[in-house]
């Protein structure tokens, strides 16, 4: 079994933060709002669009004018759901040395990006964790731009997740490759340990597992997860969910990567790094399309 090992320690690494998003450009703006509003700003935010409709765009043009970090919009034809691919690529646009994965209705506490930092550790990935709020409460984020909420707001679920306690964090950090509760949603990975992961199975598409895979594999590899409760806070805005599939192809994917105990699969990152040779433009530069794939 071969240790993965990244080649920049957590005090100077560069964090890209990639966030995946489709046609819902409101929880996107407060998303990146989030981001922008940070005690330690990432290197670059990646705006991965798995097909959106051009107000996304549009939006992503009107805050890149004074957003604070660089700012990348790639974008993909929408050929049903297809976040694999869409993750994939921002893994591999990046020019972080550090990949924190957000999901575009996940809103950042302003210590979300310090902390990833200081719980970042080699050969380990990071899972974290998420508030979640009711539709009343997410119409009231959305409306008055709240980037912010605390431990008695209404309309939260578990409620423990708006505390920040940075030492009690520790402790529940130990390295271990727990199965349960894997969510893409909030994760920190080495880019290099993504690259040699193969990122993503692109073999997985419609809802859900793709998360679930990764790990599996990453485990197999020999890395190690930590779980960081009580920092890194993300609060997760209302939507209706797909999550009770019935009968969902991706549980063999996971199945038979468990079986054969893989570490790369052979849809993945590997696919579109020839693409980003060349990083793709910064929108605070100018008004500039989103970077579609040249083979979707």
């Amino acid at each position: 079994m071969t240790q993965l090992q990244p080649l920049s320690t957590p005090a100077d690494a560069r964090i890209s933060v990639a966030v995946i998003t489709y046609n819902w450009p409101p929880a996107l703006a407060l998303v990146l709002r989030a981001l922008a509003l940070q005690s330690e700003l990432p290197f670059e935010v990646i705006v991965t669009d798995d097909g959106s409709r051009d107000d996304t765009r549009m939006l992503l043009q009107e805050m890149a004018r004074d957003y604070p970090v660089r700012l990348v919009n790639l974008w993909q034809p929408d050929d049903g759901a297809r976040m694999s691919r869409a993750r994939n690529r921002a893994i591999a646009a990046a020019q972080g040395d550090y990949v924190i994965l957000l999901d575009g209705d996940m809103v950042a506490e302003r210590h979300f990006i310090a902390d990833h930092r200081a719980f970042a550790r080699p050969g380990c990935f990071v899972q974290g964790s998420r508030v979640l709020t009711d539709a009343a409460l997410t119409a009231r984020m959305l409306a008055g731009q709240r980037t912010e909420l605390g431990f008695f707001e209404r309309g939260i679920e578990r409620r423990r997740h708006t505390l920040r306690i940075p030492p009690l964090a520790r402790l529940y950090a130990r390295p271990g490759q727990r199965q349960r509760g894997v969510k893409s949603c909030n994760m920190g990975f080495w880019r290099d340990d993504l690259i040699r992961l193969n990122g993503f199975n692109e073999a997985m598409t419609g809802w859900g597992r793709e998360d679930t895979e990764l790990v599996a594999r990453a485990f197999h590899a020999g890395l190690l997860r930590r779980d960081v409760r009580f920092s890194a806070l993300a609060f997760h805005l209302w939507h209706r969910t797909r999550k009770n599939v019935v009968d969902n192809p991706n549980d063999r994917v996971v199945d038979d990567t468990r079986a054969r105990r893989l570490v790369r699969c052979d849809q993945g990152v590997d696919g579109h790094l020839a693409e980003f040779v060349t990083p793709p433009v910064d929108l605070r530069a100018g008004h500039v399309a989103p970077v579609a794939p040249a083979h979707a």
